[in-house]
C-alpha cells in the first residue's frame, strides 16, 4: 500500500462529496490546482498542518483522511464493550430499501476510545465499492455507547446536518456475529421520518436473495406491530 496514493484518494473523495473543483479548492486551501492535483494522485507528501487544513476546509475529521489499518481497536483495561463489538475497529451494517428494492450495505469504522463506553465512529452509507467504501452516498460521524441493555449509535449526516439518526441494538448474553437494531432517522426521499430495522456483523455478508428476504419486513414484525403499536426489532 502507498500511503501517499490512499491519502490523496480520501481527499478526492472528500473533496468531491463537497461539489468543490479543484480550482475552487485551491482557493480555500491557498494551493494551486497543479499542486492539489499532486496531492491527490499521491505524488507529493503531505505535510501534517496542509493535512489538517485540508480536512478543516472540507468539514470532516482528520481521521477521514488517515490511513487505519483494521485491526484490533486498543481500548482501556476498564472499556465496558460488549462481546459482539469486542475488538473491532470496524463492523457492517445492511438494510432493505424498498424505494428500489436493494440492500444498502455499511461500514461503520471505530476511530478511538472517548470514555469507557464510548467510541468515537464514522458510518459510510450506499457505497458501491467496498475497496472505496468511502465514495459513498451517506458519510455520518458521531459515537456509539454501550450500556448492560443496550448499545446506542448517535450519528449526525456530515453534508445534512438536519439529519440527526440513531440506531438502538438490544444487548444479549448469547454470543453472535450478527445482530439486530432500529434505525431511526430521516428519509429525503420523500422527505419524511423513519425507522427501520437494520442488520449488524462482525463479517461482511453476502448480498444476495437470502441476505435481503431476512432484511425484509417480515410477517412477525407486522405481527409485533399490530400487537404493541410499535415498530419494533428484537
Amino acid at each position: 500500500m502507498n500511503i501517499n496514493i490512499e491519502i490523496g484518494r480520501l481527499i478526492r473523495i472528500a473533496r468531491k462529496k463537497s461539489g468543490l473543483t479543484l480550482v475552487e479548492f485551491s482557493k480555500l486551501v491557498y494551493k494551486n490546482p497543479s499542486t492539489l492535483s499532486k496531492y491527490e494522485k499521491g505524488e507529493i507528501v503531505l505535510d501534517i498542518p496542509t493535512l489538517y487544513h485540508i480536512a478543516q476546509v472540507l468539514n470532516i475529521d482528520i481521521e477521514q483522511l488517515l490511513i487505519r489499518p483494521h485491526r484490533e481497536l486498543k481500548t482501556s483495561l476498564t472499556a465496558k464493550v460488549p462481546t459482539f463489538f469486542m475488538g473491532l475497529s470496524q463492523f457492517y451494517a445492511y438494510f432493505y430499501d424498498g424505494r428500489n428494492n436493494s440492500i444498502v450495505p455499511c461500514v461503520v469504522d471505530l476511530i478511538s476510545q472517548l470514555e469507557e463506553n464510548r467510541f468515537k465512529v464514522v458510518m459510510y452509507m450506499n457505497y458501491k465499492d467496498f475497496n472505496n467504501y468511502q465514495e459513498c452516498e451517506n458519510t455520518y460521524t458521531g459515537y456509539i455507547e454501550h450500556f448492560d441493555a443496550v448499545t446506542n449509535i448517535i450519528l449526525i449526516n456530515k453534508h445534512m446536518p438536519m439529519e440527526k439518526p440513531s440506531i438502538q441494538i438490544l444487548a444479549s448474553q448469547l454470543e453472535a456475529d450478527r445482530k439486530w437494531g432500529l434505525w431511526t432517522g430521516f428519509s429525503t426521499r420523500p422527505m419524511m421520518p423513519v425507522s427501520m430495522k437494520m442488520l449488524f456483523s462482525r463479517i461482511r455478508l453476502s448480498e444476495d436473495t437470502e441476505l435481503l428476504n431476512q432484511l425484509r419486513i417480515s410477517k412477525e414484525d407486522i405481527k409485533l406491530y399490530r400487537l404493541y403499536n410499535m415498530f419494533m426489532v428484537i
